[in-house]
């Protein structure tokens, strides 16, 4: 088995095993433990039903030393910590991969209601839980910020967003968040992301308080797709968003806007990967992940939604990688955001 299979069937089949570092719910692929696999950051889903296994740092298959190292990532030393009035600085923000601090800074979205929430998406399950709290001052990630860069080396900060009810979507508490973190930190990179906001001179707002990329992410190009699984969401046009790249590009760079695509939707295999070549050409990188389905989602409790096949995932990473590598466009060149990190994806590993 080849290091790129190996690295699909982890991400369907996840990983039996027992990892400091973990996300249970949230806006995006979670229910996840972080490692290193081959010295790169992955975030592989926790099955204890799963085949594969790690022993003295050695990916194992019922037994069987694949001969890959893979390494569970610390905990950071910053979880310790509190602010002075009593949170958790985990509960602001977290480590993501190998040397990625990650945070919603508004954890509710005005698409959560059950007729219009993006059916993979449980943002709101983890606030509900207390694992987070709802609304991130500029001034609490500005203080972790700093801790997590001092105490652990952390080299990238991502900021996303529930989309909110104003016309930025969210937008300018981002811009807030950004200029305070780069007050504290300079010379950390950040990636924030968001919808299409309402007025395009927003994403210059956004670069003019200290983000150095950003993430738009559409999860499909096909709308029959969106319609089905994002309800609320798929009422922004795709114009909205090829609109938003456009202007993302012009005003971040190339290959310094990203946008998610969910392999298994349902969207036709051979259109993703056009469609992704379409992007890469705008100058967005396609981030291409696996859809998985997530306990106290729609998708799981409603939909009975099944991953897509290791087949598929492997044809889509490999082909989409092959462009990224033809437009010289790679993840790892983007100063910060998901594309940069790669953990949640397989694109790095296949090249892209």
């Amino acid at each position: 088995m080849t290091e790129v299979s190996t690295r699909v069937d982890l991400a369907l089949l996840g990983i039996r095993v027992d990892v400091p570092v973990q996300r249970r719910s949230g806006a995006g692929p979670s229910d996840d433990g972080h490692v290193l696999f081959g010295g790169a950051g992955a975030a592989i889903p926790l099955r204890p039903e799963s085949p594969y296994t790690i022993r003295a740092d050695r990916l194992l298959y019922e037994g069987t030393d694949l001969g890959v190292t893979v390494e569970p990532v610390r905990r950071p030393r910053f979880y310790d910590l509190r602010t002075a009035d009593g949170v958790a600085y985990e509960q602001i923000a977290r480590l993501h991969g190998k040397d990625v601090l990650a945070t919603t800074v508004v954890q509710t979205c005005i698409r959560y209601g059950e007729d219009q929430r993006c059916r993979f998406c449980s943002v709101e399950a983890s606030l509900a839980s207390g694992s987070t709290i709802a609304v991130k001052r500029p001034d609490q990630l500005a203080e972790v910020a700093e801790a997590a860069v001092r105490l652990d080396g952390i080299r990238q900060l991502v900021m996303t967003t529930g989309t909110s009810a104003g016309k930025d979507r969210g937008a300018r508490h981002l811009a807030r968040c950004v200029r305070a973190v780069k007050q504290a930190v300079p010379t950390l990179p950040i990636q924030v992301q968001c919808e299409p906001p309402g007025d395009l001179a927003t994403l210059s707002e956004l670069r003019d308080a200290g983000a150095d990329a950003i993430g738009i992410h559409v999860e499909s190009l096909d709308d029959r797709v969106r319609a089905r699984w994002m309800p609320g969401k798929s009422t922004v046009p795709l114009s909205d968003y090829r609109a938003a790249w456009a202007e993302a590009v012009r005003v971040f760079g190339r290959n310094q806007v990203s946008t998610y695509l969910l392999v298994g939707l349902g969207e036709d295999p051979d259109e993703l990967v056009s469609g992704a070549a379409e992007l890469i050409t705008m100058g967005v990188y396609p981030f291409v992940v696996p859809f998985r389905p997530l306990a106290g989602t729609l998708a799981v409790d409603v939909d009975g939604a099944i991953p897509p096949t290791a087949a598929v995932l492997e044809d889509v990473t490999r082909r989409v990688a092959a462009e990224l590598r033809r437009a010289d466009m790679l993840g790892t060149d983007q100063k910060a955001g998901c594309a940069a990190c790669g953990a949640c994806s397989v694109l790095q590993t296949a090249g892209g």
